[in-house]
């Protein structure tokens, strides 16, 4: 009995270490890597319907307006070794295809995942969703450099800097609407998670209107996170509607 209890202990920690290993965006734990680090991660490998992707040749379609609810704060800011990453409080919400979608948190990368025609972005912010069913649906932020910003300039005040550290941001009254532009409209296609592992399904939302930001406000996020873009994947046979 001790013997079965003792190699069910060791099958257990294989299994919880297969489903965290570790990943990175360069080198021999790189994105070509992924899909062969963890059985968990093989959509990174194997997967048709995989993000980023370059947003071109987009069809005309009479897509249904974002019903999006954000004015809500921020609740954490955390550093986790791959991207910095805000939490949200509860209330934050998308309204789309008859469903509603709890915004979770929202990270940033640099320079962009996605790009349009071709053209890569300084920054790129993601804002991720959750049906109670465990749909996803990621709204997809551009940052073109311009003016400075003040709603940025709030995460950059209480950036963790550190691998693992976390601030409570609550104090900055920063919400979620402040980081949007103007106009919702958007590009729409099918997709993953852009990290590990790199699940599909997702129902990607790309912004038509870059937000702008300083220079030295990219250089800022840039200064902790590195460059932690996914290579763009092939479109396959996926349709990209605006």
């Amino acid at each position: 009995m001790k013997k079965f209890l003792s190699a069910l202990t060791i099958a257990s920690v294989t299994l919880f270490a297969s489903s965290k290993a570790n990943w990175s965006y360069s080198g021999k734990i790189g994105p070509d890597y992924w899909g062969d680090l963890s059985h968990d991660y093989i959509m990174c490998k194997v997967g048709k319907n995989q993000s980023p992707i370059d947003i071109s040749k987009a069809v005309n379609a009479s897509l249904t307006p974002l019903n999006i609810y954000y004015n809500v704060k921020a609740k954490t800011f955390l550093n986790n070794g791959h991207t910095l990453k805000a939490k949200m409080k509860d209330g934050a919400k998308l309204y789309i295809d008859g469903k509603e979608f709890k915004l979770i948190q929202f990270h940033f990368h640099t320079p962009s995942e996605n790009t349009i025609d071709g053209k890569y972005y300084p920054m790129e912010a993601h804002f991720v969703h959750s049906t109670k069913g465990g749909e996803l649906a990621v709204v997809g932020v551009m940052f073109k450099i311009g003016k400075f910003n003040p709603a940025i300039q709030k995460l950059i005040d209480n950036m963790p800097k550190k691998v693992g550290e976390k601030k409570d941001i609550c104090q900055t009254s920063l919400k979620a609407k402040d980081l949007l532009p103007k106009s919702l409209e958007y590009f729409r296609f099918n997709g993953s998670l852009t990290t590990p592992p790199c699940s599909e399904g997702v129902r990607w939302f790309v912004l038509k209107e870059p937000v702008e930001v300083s220079k030295e406000q990219v250089r800022a996020f840039e200064s902790v996170m590195g460059k932690n873009n996914r290579p763009l994947q092939n479109l396959n046979a996926r349709v990209i509607l605006k």
